[in-house]
């Protein structure tokens, strides 16, 4: 592909001098894991966030892993998320033998819907995983109305908003999305907005009990070495991952920007185009665009697709099948056509290059081309 989804190479030009100062600075003091990097790397991201704690991982499904791990949930326990996301929400759900109770999303911001969530409540039920989809945190203040409510935990599922923020309509206090709930949960895969140059992942907490004993479950269940007081897991994030984040998260805010100015380029393009449907962006929130997806009606996407590639322009599908239509998670409580928004997204979204190195030039290039197939 002449575009491509992301240019992690063309991002890695512009930080190459930190970055490889960085990585040589591990390989010279050979502390790979768990080194003097990594406690940098935690510190500076619990300033960007503005949380107490953070426990690097090896990767965002491990995050949401130890995350239900450490709430002390029990088999058959009812965790309620989205339909609409990537497989990893509801996989730890199922990997855990807690039961995923999935739920329709809003249409305009493809976001699980408080509404839904209301509803699928049970006695059984004891958190909620909501995902801040593409970019743009969900319903967060609707969401922590409910939990309290119902006395249920939230894991926010942020590896796709990172640096988003969201302001409570009530108390007006704006903070950064995955700060919210009880525990927030982020990937660090390199494609994502704050992207290692490899797997990795974090979790953040302001609760000084959960925070410890995550910090015991991402390392064997142990607090004291060779003893081991839980059942835990070996997810940790290496020191040259960290050392290239650090470097990066300096500039996330900048990245953010240059996203949003690039979705502004794409939804100038495409507005009030009667086939397409841009990204809409809900009040109180910022969307970072980790996707830049839209709705298409009366459109063939798979030929549009075909006709994007034969330009050299890449494009993608997030996501093509829902959760509850997916082989490895039939279940007799959920048929097609039980989550209408979720099921009509799956049919009709596209998504298009969004980056940090993307200019008005290629942006002309790629719109051209997808509006002289739509028409």
């Amino acid at each position: 592909m002449k575009y491509n989804m992301v240019d992690l190479g063309g991002q890695y030009k512009k930080i190459k001098p930190e970055v490889d100062r960085a990585i040589q600075e591990v390989i010279e003091n050979t502390s790979f894991i768990n080194g003097a990097a990594v406690q940098k790397f935690q510190k500076s991201l619990g300033e960007y966030l503005n949380v107490k704690h953070v426990i690097p991982c090896g990767n965002g499904t491990d995050a949401l892993q130890v995350s239900l791990m450490a709430l002390g949930l029990k088999p058959g326990d009812e965790v309620i998320t989205t339909s609409f996301t990537f497989i990893a929400t509801a996989e730890v759900i199922a990997l855990l033998q807690l039961t995923p109770v999935l739920v329709d999303v809003d249409p305009d911001t493809f976001n699980i819907d408080p509404v839904a969530i209301e509803k699928a409540i049970t006695q059984k039920t004891r958190a909620i995983i909501p995902v801040h989809l593409f970019g743009q945190p969900a319903d967060m203040h609707a969401i922590l109305q409910i939990a309290k409510q119902h006395n249920l935990f939230i894991v926010e599922d942020n590896a796709q908003a990172i640096g988003a923020d969201y302001t409570c309509p009530e108390s007006g206090k704006t903070k950064k999305a995955g700060t919210f709930g009880d525990i927030g949960c982020t990937s660090f895969f390199p494609s994502k907005n704050l992207g290692a140059f490899g797997d990795g992942g974090a979790i953040f907490t302001n609760d000084d009990e959960l925070a410890s004993q995550m910090r015991v479950v991402v390392n064997h269940g142990m607090k004291v070495r060779y003893y081991h007081d839980y059942v835990g897991v070996n997810s940790r994030l290496d020191s040259m991952q960290a050392a290239v984040l650090d470097i990066k998260l300096r500039h996330l805010d900048e990245y953010a920007s240059a996203r949003q100015k690039a979705a502004d380029f794409y939804s100038n393009a495409f507005a009030n185009h009667p086939k397409i449907k841009t990204p809409f962006i809900a009040q109180g929130g910022t969307h970072v665009f980790h996707q830049y997806t839209l709705v298409l009606k009366d459109v063939d996407r798979e030929g549009l697709m075909k006709h994007l590639a034969g330009k050299g322009i890449a494009s993608a599908i997030y996501y093509p099948v829902p959760l509850h239509l997916q082989k490895a998670y039939l279940d007799p409580r959920y048929k097609e056509g039980d989550f209408p928004v979720t099921e009509a997204l799956a049919k009709s979204v596209i998504s298009l290059p969004i980056h940090t190195e993307l200019t008005e030039e290629i942006q002309q290039e790629i719109t051209d081309a997808f509006l002289e197939f739509v028409g």
